[in-house]
């Protein structure tokens, strides 16, 4: 990775502090952003050697401001990870305000559209990049109570696959990770939610979500940095728009 460059978002904690920690470890070249002025103050204090911007992912103006920023900082752009996203409302679909649903599709979708487009013209002129989406096994089953954030993350595979059919020509790729249940306060948010519109423990959704899968425990973010690292690697050059499941192999998607 030492010659990569590398941008993130919403890096600061979760699985994007992993993957930002891998890629820097690895001798990449790394500038990210958060919308959260405490976790990129911590995430400053931890990793100074690594540029950190404040942006709202919603807003284009900051993404364009921020790419400005990032590319003259990197010199380029050969890895564009796009991690922005949030859990969205917890409810029936007849209880949910337009206002939620947008707001879930503009970070989880529209975030990730609108850095695709800058970073699209970049990689096509040096022919060659890479272009890392999150979506959701959500997006790969759906998600009941859950239509925003399974909508747009449906979306994110379109989104990949168009991209990938577009950019290959290039040697540009694109692919979308397809996390499961990965620890984290991300999860926990989820898990609480559900349990407050349930009207039950916590743990008893926790267990409902790793019951599900083949492999019984939560997936960590370092598995999942590890894999954006391998994607990143001249091995995985062949892998192009896909949907790649990280979840401990969902057997069946549903929560009670």
């Amino acid at each position: 990775m030492q010659q990569q460059r590398v941008m993130i978002t919403a890096e600061a904690t979760g699985i994007g502090r992993a993957i930002a920690k891998a890629f820097h470890e690895e001798g990449a070249a790394v500038h990210v952003c958060d919308v959260n002025d405490e976790a990129l103050e911590l995430f400053r204090e931890d990793f100074p050697e690594i540029a950190a911007s404040k942006v709202n992912v919603r807003d284009e103006e900051e993404i364009d401001a921020w790419f400005d920023e990032a590319l003259e900082d990197l010199g380029g752009l050969d890895v564009m990870v796009n991690n922005a996203g949030i859990k969205g409302p917890t409810a029936p679909v007849d209880d949910i305000e337009l206002d939620e649903w947008k707001e879930c599709i503009e970070v989880c979708l529209d975030a990730q559209f609108l850095c695709a487009r800058r970073a699209a013209p970049v990689m096509k002129a040096q022919k060659s990049g890479l272009i890392i989406n999150m979506s959701s096994n959500a997006g790969q089953f759906g998600f009941g109570n859950r239509t925003p954030y399974a909508a747009a993350k449906w979306g994110v595979i379109g989104l990949t696959k168009s991209l990938a059919i577009e950019l290959g020509p290039y040697n540009v790729r694109c692919n979308a990770i397809c996390p499961g249940a990965v620890a984290g306060d991300r999860i926990n948010r989820v898990i609480d939610g559900e349990a407050k519109l349930r009207g039950v423990d916590p743990k008893v959704v926790a267990a409902e979500l790793v019951g599900q899968q083949s492999l019984t425990r939560f997936t960590q973010p370092e598995e999942i940095a590890a894999l954006c690292l391998f994607l990143a690697s001249p091995q995985a050059f062949m892998i192009n728009g896909q949907d790649i499941a990280m979840d401990g192999h969902v057997e069946t998607f549903h929560i009670k």
